[in-house]
């Protein structure tokens, strides 16, 4: 799980070495006014999450820091992805973990789930390729898809499909 996730990172941290900031920060109609770097920011921060519950073995994503710095400064963003990479190395055992959150609009209502921290890093991946769809999107609106190939954003059992369905 941890080889799919660094190469998931590393296809975002391809498109940030090409953009400017302003392009990372561009305002997107068509996203309602969100930026690449808002949904680079998102992504980038639940994997933080995961990290941050290893050591209490809970995590918590309503709680993560919002670093803006992370959704305007393209190097911001290269650097936490290479130090989440770096992660990813070191953590290779899979350990019980209990997810917390309130899953609804009303204050008060958190609840606590069994998971485990492959579990988790299987939900951040997943949860990165909805938001590299939109990111894509975003690309479109600064005219940079060129930066990416035609995969980004898709789900793997998705490219699997489509490869069997040209067979």
């Amino acid at each position: 799980m941890q080889n799919y996730c660094k190469e998931n990172l590393n296809e975002i941290k391809t498109v940030l070495l090409q953009l400017t900031n302003e392009q990372y920060t561009f305002q997107s109609t068509t996203l309602f006014g969100a930026t690449i770097g808002q949904h680079v920011r998102h992504i980038i921060e639940f994997y933080q999450s995961v990290f941050s519950g290893f050591e209490a073995k809970t995590i918590n994503y309503d709680n993560r820091v919002r670093n803006l710095s992370i959704e305007t400064d393209t190097k911001i963003a290269i650097q936490v992805i290479d130090e989440i990479c770096a992660k990813l190395k070191t953590e290779n055992n899979d350990i019980q973990m209990i997810l917390e959150g309130n899953f609804c609009a009303e204050e008060g209502k958190q609840i606590k789930i069994e998971t485990s921290f492959l579990r988790e890093l299987a939900y951040c991946l997943e949860h990165s390729i909805h938001h590299q769809a939109l990111i894509k999107v975003g690309l479109l609106e600064v005219k940079c898809l060129n930066f990416i190939d035609d995969t980004f954003g898709l789900a793997p059992a998705t490219i699997r499909h489509r490869k069997q369905c040209v067979q």
